[in-house]
């Protein structure tokens, strides 16, 4: 016998070895919860204020009967009912444990130690930590003072070792989209050999007919991917299910990276019936974007700076008096999104929500020097 195999098992080990990837990887912070009591409201998370659309719940509690049977792995319902809604073949079709659970999967199968994926910052916040969990390295492009892609940047960044290119658009959480000239100008710099993923989780919301939709600039493309997501228009945040659009190369390597059963029966059956509720689903975000409009000019009217947003939140750039003012707001009854250092971020939810959000911004600026 060795004299190390002779040594105490706490002597020669402190535990199971760890990927160093992980080491000092950012835990994603999700918006705070309400606070206490009826005239408590959550806007920091980006929710659909409203309750799931007409059918939704009862085709949910149906498949819920159904939870001691494993889910469809291959999602052939709700990739049947994506497919006519969106007019893409099944092939190019992938569903997963929502938009950023896809974004995982392209990760793993794209880029590993010793890879680049290049995104815009700020941006959506799980972007660095997916992909230091794959191992890759990120490189990170600032905004334009504008709150905007720097595209010219971004195309720049590109070297031999760029896998993988996140454009999120409408931005999180800025809530600035890129028109179409610019993303098309972008798109024809980037090498055919890198995966450009449109992470459109808002594309909903967008009105400015300048912004293109992801899906007409994939469809000749292979190099192009678009992520959608049933967390934020459809109101299906708690049930995790968001779908990628994408060549077939692209979209069988997600089929490979998916985690099995991943995406519930439940969850499926209330996806399939959200698409089949469009009239619904229309009338609610027409009732929100009303309502970022009013959020908006109401901020515009008390001399706020805020970016034009295509998304179902606005974006108030704060720098020190971040955390004071999300401070106000919960004090106030509402709960936002800051970011430190830097800003916060608003959902839109109801009226009444919005109100306090309003009044509580305005006597916020009346008593603190922000820009």
């Amino acid at each position: 016998m060795t004299a190390s195999s002779q040594e105490p098992v706490s002597e020669r080990a402190t535990g199971p070895r760890l990927r160093a990837a992980l080491d000092g990887i950012p835990a994603y912070a999700p918006g705070r919860p309400a606070g206490d009591g009826p005239g408590a409201f959550k806007l920091s998370s980006n929710e659909n204020p409203y309750p799931p659309l007409p059918g939704v719940l009862e085709s949910a509690v149906a498949a819920a009967g159904q939870l001691n049977r494993y889910p469809d792995m291959a999602a052939a319902a709700l990739l049947d009912e994506l497919s006519e809604r969106f007019a893409v073949p099944l092939g190019h079709l992938s569903v997963g444990t929502g938009s950023v659970g896809v974004a995982q999967q392209l990760l793993q199968a794209t880029a590993g130690p010793g890879d680049e994926v290049i995104y815009a910052w700020r941006s959506f916040e799980a972007y660095p930590i997916i992909t230091q969990i794959s191992g890759a390295t990120s490189v990170r492009v600032p905004l334009t003072a504008g709150e905007e892609h720097d595209l010219t940047a971004m195309a720049k960044a590109v070297t031999e070792r760029t896998r993988l290119i996140f454009v999120c658009n409408p931005n999180n959480p800025t809530g600035v989209a890129i028109g179409r000239a610019d993303l098309e100008r972008f798109l024809d710099r980037v090498p055919q050999d890198v995966l450009v993923v449109l992470d459109e989780a808002y594309r909903e919301f967008v009105r400015d007919e300048r912004v293109p939709d992801g899906l007409d600039l994939y469809r000749d493309r292979p190099n192009v991917c678009v992520l959608r997501t049933f967390s934020k228009a459809y109101g299906l945040a708690g049930l995790r299910v968001g779908f990628a659009v994408a060549h077939e190369p692209v979209a069988e390597a997600l089929r490979k990276t998916a985690v099995p059963f991943g995406v519930s029966g439940v969850a499926q059956s209330a996806a399939v019936a959200s698409l089949r509720s469009e009239p619904a689903l229309l009338a609610r975000v027409d009732t929100l974007v009303a309502e970022r409009s009013r959020v908006a000019a109401g901020l515009a009217e008390q001399g706020w700076t805020v970016p034009e947003s295509q998304a179902n939140f606005v974006w108030l750039r704060l720098g020190d008096a971040t955390a004071a003012f999300a401070a106000a707001c919960e004090e106030a009854g509402v709960t936002v999104r800051p970011f430190a250092g830097e800003g916060v971020r608003v959902s839109v939810g109801e009226r009444q929500a919005n109100d306090i959000l309003l009044r509580t911004a305005a006597a916020f600026r009346a008593g603190h020097e922000v820009a």
